[in-house]
């Protein structure tokens, strides 16, 4: 705060006091002369009080200033060398920072190379832990990949220690990929628990386990999650199961090697048995399956009777002949009898036109015609119904075809088109079911066709033989058994060739 001098104090007292008893006047303008002189006095008495002081203020200051000079001049002395010292520092610090900059200069050039070695070492750390982590030797030797993976730690850069470590790794993979190796080692089993083992690793292809009492052998897959080996839910076949075992004895020098690092391998697990594969047809399978029993039944039973029937009739009829022809009727009847309780059709039509031999030639030809009719139904017995069986089974899986799209068509509606899987089901219900029907119908027909040829080969036999015994009945009326010409007896009627009338039957 400023300060007074005693000359400005003198000035502003007399003021101050005036203008005290102007008040004093106009709030008490009936107080008493008393009164007023005592403020007076009391006014005058702190006006030399002030001026005292402002005096004494003064005078101070006035014996500080010649102190207060010389300071100032001092101040000013010491602010002459401060501003030296001040331009020589500033001198020391462009100095300073020319030098920084170079060295920062230097600096970054290093950096940069140091940088781009560290980068192609972690490159070729982060290439050998990936190949690490997909090798089924790292689930043997889990710790060499730890090494690896402490290079990639961010912030850290290698040192000549670390690529030694990282070229070792990949050595001693790359020697290991080229081995063949059998230990005792731990995977998870089928059953999914924790075992222990012998595992036989082909290089870095494919690893085979048998368990501890030898009694199974299968294949290993490589988890790079849990860098662990897990046996395959499958087993594979009996014949690679023994070539691995014998392999795994010494006594073979061949094995099984999935060069695709376990991929061919897994399709073991995928594969799907015949009846999984037929269900995937949905229930149209099930019709076509049951009309496919029913025509393998009729096949067999069809096979077995036409074989059972058919007989060496040549030899038979070759023998029925010769004593016929000798007027032996008694010896061919014999001959009939004993290959009657066979049920040959060809032996039924013969036994019937001999026991007709008195008759005339209508009723001859008669007699045979009938007996060839009556077996025709047991010759073709069960070939119409398979001829339906192979027209239908296609046409039920064309059926099942239709359910599926059907089935597909409204996937589609519900879920769209993302998800192929979705579409899977209806899309095999369509394949399988009209695989199946061609499956059951192709044989089907086949046989049919066998069948039926056996069937009309019979046929054209019974027609033969009746015609043939048909003509030595009538050769031995007419000129009898010694070969002398007899008198034909009349016949009411001509008749048709028993020929012509089984050839009516043929279809």
């Amino acid at each position: 705060m400023r300060r007074l001098t005693g000359s400005a104090a003198a000035k502003v007292l007399p003021a101050f006091l005036v203008a005290a008893v102007l008040l004093v006047l106009v709030v008490a303008p009936g107080a008493q002369a008393q009164d007023v002189r005592d403020a007076a006095r009391k006014a005058d008495a702190e006006r030399r009080a002030a001026l005292e002081r402002a005096q004494q203020a003064e005078d101070l200051i006035l014996n500080d200033r010649e102190a207060l000079l010389t300071a100032v001049e001092e101040f000013e002395a010491e602010d002459g060398v401060l501003d030296a010292r001040l331009a020589e520092l500033e001198r020391e610090v462009a100095n300073l920072e020319s030098h920084r900059e170079r060295l920062a200069d230097r600096w970054a050039r290093r950096e940069l190379e140091y940088r781009e070695i560290s980068g192609n070492v972690r490159l070729a750390a982060r290439d050998l832990a990936a190949l690490l982590e997909q090798s089924p030797m790292t689930a043997l030797r889990p710790e060499r990949l730890g090494r690896v993976r402490s290079i990639l730690r961010e912030g850290y850069f290698p040192d000549i220690e670390d690529i030694s470590s990282m070229a070792g790794a990949l050595f001693e993979e790359m020697e290991l990929s080229g081995q063949v190796g059998l230990r005792e080692a731990s995977f998870v089993g089928r059953d999914g628990k924790e075992q222990t083992g012998q595992v036989m690793t082909l290089g870095a292809f494919t690893a085979v386990y048998r368990t501890s009492d030898g009694g199974e052998v299968g294949f290993l897959r490589y988890s790079q999650g849990e860098r662990k080996l897990f046996a395959l839910s499958a087993l594979p076949p009996s014949g690679m199961v023994r070539t691995l075992r014998s392999y795994m004895d010494g006594t073979s020098e061949s094995a099984t090697i999935d060069i695709s690092g376990g991929a061919a391998l897994r399709q073991i697990t995928q594969q799907v048995g015949l009846w999984e594969h037929l269900l995937l047809g949905g229930p149209i399978v099930y019709p076509i399956l049951a009309l496919g029993i029913v025509a393998l039944v009729i096949v067999a039973c069809r096979f077995v009777f036409l074989r059972r029937v058919h007989g060496n009739t040549d030899r038979i009829m070759g023998q029925a002949s010769a004593l016929a022809s000798k007027g032996d009727w008694d010896g061919c009847e014999a001959i009939v009898r004993k290959y009657k309780d066979k049920k040959m059709p060809v032996i039924e039509v013969v036994a019937d036109g001999l026991s007709a031999r008195h008759e005339d030639r209508a009723t001859l030809e008669s007699v045979m015609q009938e007996a060839i009719l009556r077996e025709l139904p047991r010759v073709e017995r069960g070939l119409p119904m398979l001829a339906v069986f192979g027209a239908v089974a296609p046409l039920l899986g064309l059926l099942g075809t239709v359910t599926g799209m059907i089935e597909t068509f409204r996937v589609i509606t519900l879920y769209g088109t993302g998800d192929p899987r979705l579409m899977s089901s209806g899309i095999s219900e369509a394949l399988v079911t009209t695989e199946l029907g061609l499956a059951v119908a192709i044989p089907i027909m086949l046989f049919h066709t066998f069948l039926s040829r056996r069937a009309n080969g019979i046929i054209g036999e019974m027609e033969e033989k009746a015609v043939h015994l048909s003509n030595i009945i009538l050769k031995e009326k007419i000129h009898g058994p010694n070969g002398r010409t007899r008198k034909a007896p009349r016949e009411a009627t001509a008749g048709a060739s028993v020929g012509e009338l089984a050839g009516g039957t043929a279809d």
